[in-house]
């Protein structure tokens, strides 16, 4: 029955694999389950605590969008993408909504619904998937490279290897004999020799030998190697029931109110900006190593995805777990042997589960999935070398589209920086006419999502 429905023979793989590299998907973004209501309830930030969302009720909407859409996009598309609530989006609802805006919790989640109902129905006039289309090939493979990058780089942060530097200097070497990064260094190398040897399942076999040690280590120095906020490497419980209050409170048109409409349109403007190109460069980018993409670039059955995520942005919101979207760790799956929605099944059965063993899922830190993140930058780099970096209309844009994601930590950033180089260059050449008008339409968008950032 698996077989038939998902075309495992077809495209080469087995119901085993596919559920290691699920299980591989939502080990590598296991962390959302604790860092979203982290942030989005303001935990242990001085003079915030108790003006965001309530932390237990937020970690259960996390869980429950991340699953019901994560599968939802399984059966419906039948590719191996996962979905949860997006980390910077986050960030965003919770400090510049909550408390830069005054609004309330369940006010900024409206902004995430609202944002979420106008991608929708871009995608539903066939807006969203012709911007994607429409996007040259060497753009595609830069946005690609980009996530890489941006994965190589969250890695590097997670395992602590690269940590905030002094005055000056942006980002330095952590501190490499301290015990959270030396577990993480092992892990790395202990991945390294099972990708080497060729071992089947050696991104998930890494991460879960990797937390065995972590667990050891954290032991051995009395509880003090991860300190991380919400989480425990061993849980008190194991078991614990889901808090579904906020279940539909971010149905909200405070925005309009205390913001007035002007403010309000501006504000979902921005929000869905970041949201519209931050899910077109992760399923760009994972097709593109999956081999999923067309000759021209195009992807099968993509407005089913831009569907599915649309919606997903307005469950996020309505739900009170912020705009869920599609996931870059996507791709640990996908290297891991994924190759049908079968995986992502997988992967939401296991963020369902997480609704009752919450505990148990932060017993994985982020030092143990650093190393998975690490080979998956890597591999996702590998297209480099097909993008024509000696012609300066096509290699200029690539090159600040890969290189502006990882550095300003932002998928939407690095896509926007390309698309505004793209059509700038081809103008000044005199060869306006071979630009989609498309592309015009969104680099048009750009500009005024940069001139409004802060």
């Amino acid at each position: 029955m698996l077989d038939d429905y998902f075309g495992l023979s077809a495209r080469g793989t087995t119901a085993g694999r596919e559920a290691r590299a699920g299980l591989t998907t939502f080990m590598v973004m296991a962390y959302i389950i604790f860092v979203n209501p982290a942030i989005l309830s303001f935990a242990g930030v001085p003079g915030l605590e108790g003006r965001g969302a309530p932390f237990a009720a937020t970690q259960a909407a996390t869980c429950l969008v991340a699953g019901v859409l994560t599968i939802a996009m399984g059966l419906w598309t039948h590719y191996p993408l996962a979905l949860a609530s997006g980390m910077g989006l986050n960030a965003v609802v919770a400090f510049q909504l909550i408390a830069g805006m005054k609004l309330s919790w369940q006010g900024a989640m409206g902004v995430v619904f609202l944002e979420g109902l106008v991608i929708t129905v871009l995608v539903l006039t066939g807006f969203r998937e012709a911007i994607m289309n429409a996007i040259p090939l060497a753009l595609k493979q830069a946005i690609g490279v980009g996530i890489g990058l941006f994965i190589l780089f969250i890695g590097l942060v997670s395992a602590g290897i690269v940590t905030p530097g002094p005055p000056g200097v942006p980002v330095t070497l952590g501190q490499l004999t301290a015990a959270p990064v030396a577990v993480a260094v092992a892990g790395l190398l202990l991945t390294l020799w099972l990708q080497a040897r060729g071992a089947g399942g050696a991104l998930l076999l890494g991460i879960l030998l990797t937390t065995a040690l972590a667990v050891i280590v954290n032991q051995a120095t009395g509880g003090k190697a991860f300190p991380v906020p919400g989480q425990a490497m061993i849980p008190r419980a194991i078991v614990g029931f889901p808090d579904l209050s906020s279940l539909g409170q971010g149905i909200s048109l405070e925005i309009f109110a205390r913001a007035g409409v002007l403010t309000a349109l501006v504000t979902i403007f921005s929000i869905m900006l970041s949201d519209f190109f931050d899910t077109m460069g992760t399923v760009i980018g994972i097709g593109g190593r999956a081999g999923w993409l067309t000759r021209d670039g195009q992807l099968p059955r993509l407005n089913r995805v831009l569907l599915v995520d649309s919606l997903a942005a307005v469950a996020g919101g309505a739900a009170g777990a912020s705009s869920a979207t599609t996931y870059i760790e996507s791709a640990a799956g996908v290297s891991a042997g994924a190759r049908t929605g079968l995986a992502s099944v997988v992967t939401g059965a296991c963020f369902l589960l997480a609704l009752f063993l919450a505990p148990v899922a932060g017993i994985v830190p982020p030092q143990a999935t650093a190393p998975a993140l690490l080979i998956v930058g890597y591999l996702m780099t590998l297209i480099v070398r097909e993008i024509p970096f000696d012609d300066l209309e096509e290699g200029f844009p690539a090159l600040l589209t890969l290189t502006v994601m990882p550095f300003t930590y932002s998928i939407t950033n690095g896509i926007g920086a390309g698309f505004v180089a793209y059509c700038f260059i081809k103008l000044c050449r005199g060869r306006g006419r071979q630009v989609h008008p498309m592309m015009y339409v969104a680099s048009a968008a750009f500009v005024v999502y940069f001139a409004l950032a802060r």
